[in-house]
């Protein structure tokens, strides 16, 4: 999952915001409309939905799976992996804690990432290249930010209504070719991939992260959300083809989700399972690429 601002990569209105601070008496299916016509321009069809961000508001209504609230705990789903795909897969646990101060940072290696077990993406990640220089006030302080998101209730994700707000600790993981942990970002549909998208320049000081998508032979795929393509396009992992295979276990039985992996050394990692790609809230460019993955997503029984 991408952080809360990413939902809203351009300054949102303040008919926006105050519907987000203050529209909690609301039914989450008015809410949902509200915030749908607000951020995307147009009337929310729930009752036809045709497009995949369309569709992504009906799942969040209508799909509520006691079982996705594992899979969207980012220590958590570590078992779910480790069972599903097996444990050679899972970046390796540090520590898990309930608060920033809690933290027993003299059981950490010199590098090291930090998490938020809860959602909220990057706003919730703390990276530690050398314990030397790192700063841990600044570190406490923007988990404790962290802490405080409730992404139900900001975009009506139920998979999070019930996770406990935790710490983990990680191992660093980092490729020795591109110096990056990129992220592969694989749409899966009911166990079949479909898509993925690559994030790169994500830790590039003075850099906006870089958006590209490509179909399931990774084939470059001509439309943008949210970001900008990169100037050059991320060459294919040369794990691609295992990644589908694990992506695919991973989400058998699932109308839809979004399984992020990485790649260190040609070896994959998986990074989390993700309901609902950018809240359902981001725009497609152009827009018939919205009802293109629309036609992939095949609405369950309402539950």
């Amino acid at each position: 999952m991408l952080p809360v601002s990413e939902y809203f990569h351009h300054p949102s209105s303040l008919t926006v915001s105050l519907l987000t601070h203050f529209g909690q008496w609301l039914s989450d299916k008015m809410y949902l409309k509200l915030l749908f016509r607000f951020r995307m321009g147009q009337k929310l069809n729930l009752k036809a939905p045709k497009t995949f961000n369309e569709k992504l508001q009906w799942l969040k209504l209508y799909n509520r799976k006691p079982e996705y609230t594992q899979l969207v705990d980012k220590y958590a789903v570590k078992e779910y992996v480790a069972k599903t795909i097996g444990e050679k897969y899972v970046i390796p646990t540090l520590g898990v804690w309930d608060k920033p101060e809690d933290i027993e940072w003299e059981i950490l290696p010199n590098q090291f990432v930090l998490k938020t077990t809860h959602g909220g993406g990057s706003t919730g990640v703390v990276i530690c290249k050398d314990k030397v220089t790192f700063d841990k006030q600044k570190a406490i302080e923007k988990l404790n930010a962290s802490l405080k998101l409730d992404i139900y209730r900001l975009f009506k994700e139920w998979p999070y209504k019930n996770v406990k707000p935790r710490i983990i600790a990680e191992q660093y993981m980092e490729d020795s070719v591109t110096k990056e942990l990129r992220d592969y970002k694989f749409f899966c549909f009911d166990g079949v991939v479909k898509a993925l998208f690559v994030g790169t320049e994500r830790q590039k000081p003075g850099e906006d992260v870089k958006f590209d998508f490509f179909d399931e032979n990774y084939n470059h795929m001509p439309f943008k959300q949210g970001h900008e393509h990169a100037a050059q396009i991320p060459a294919k992992p040369k794990s691609f083809e295992l990644m589908k295979e694990l992506a695919s276990e991973l989400s058998k039985g699932i109308p839809h989700v979004r399984v992020d992996l990485y790649e260190v050394d040609s070896h994959p990692c998986f990074g989390e399972m993700t309901f609902f790609h950018f809240g359902g809230l981001v725009p497609f460019e152009p827009a018939d690429w919205d009802y293109k993955f629309g036609e992939w997503l095949k609405l369950p029984e309402k539950r």
